[in-house]
């Protein structure tokens, strides 16, 4: 998507080798405008499969899952990471660690809105290693919910888990791919070095 990636080069913030600061427009700082063309992007990429429901994990996905929820006219379920004293039994539950924050997090969803009948889109902001998405993943099958995609806004396309999913079989979108964070310039998936 060539809209994100002009934003990616022009707002992202190269740390390391491996990760990529993008707060100021995907997971602190909004941009509703850039949300809204994520959405419309990801209903038409998963366009005919059926989907019922969206399900992300809290927080970062929850935008861009709303603006795909809206836009396809389905609910979103964000899985939580912490305890809530209104939801605390009657969950699907699974363990993620996450690579940026290297600490495993029990992720939650309430039986009340997940079942065998829906059809499911698990989103997220990033997809690295795979953890959040094999977590969610966990929780839709424990429901006995069908798995209708994986819809991502950044792959680090030089760590595993897209690979991982797509040997399954599974239908994974992203929208930009990155390459290479080597020498703190970004580089996407189709060979093009950026600055």
């Amino acid at each position: 998507m060539k809209l994100l990636e002009q934003k990616i080069l022009r707002e992202g913030n190269v740390l390391s080798e491996t990760v990529i600061k993008v707060d100021s427009f995907l997971n602190h700082q909004i941009d509703p405008v850039l949300m809204r063309e994520i959405g419309a992007e990801f209903t038409d990429r998963f366009a005919g499969r059926g989907i019922t429901k969206i399900l992300t994990l809290e927080s970062s996905g929850i935008a861009p899952a709303t603006m795909t929820g809206l836009a396809m006219g389905v609910p979103v379920i964000f899985a939580r990471k912490r305890k809530s004293l209104t939801l605390h039994d009657n969950l699907y539950t699974a363990e993620v660690h996450s690579f940026t924050k290297k600490e495993t997090n029990e992720i939650s969803v309430s039986k009340d809105y997940l079942s065998n009948e829906d059809t499911i889109l698990i989103m997220d902001d990033f997809l690295a290693n795979g953890q959040a998405v094999s977590g969610l993943m966990d929780i839709a099958d424990q429901a006995g919910a069908k798995l209708g995609g994986v819809g991502i806004v950044i792959e680090k396309g030089f760590q595993d888990g897209g690979k991982l999913l797509r040997k399954q079989g599974i239908q994974v979108e992203s929208l930009a791919t990155i390459a290479s964070l080597s020498d703190k310039q970004i580089t996407f998936h189709k060979e093009r070095a950026l600055t």
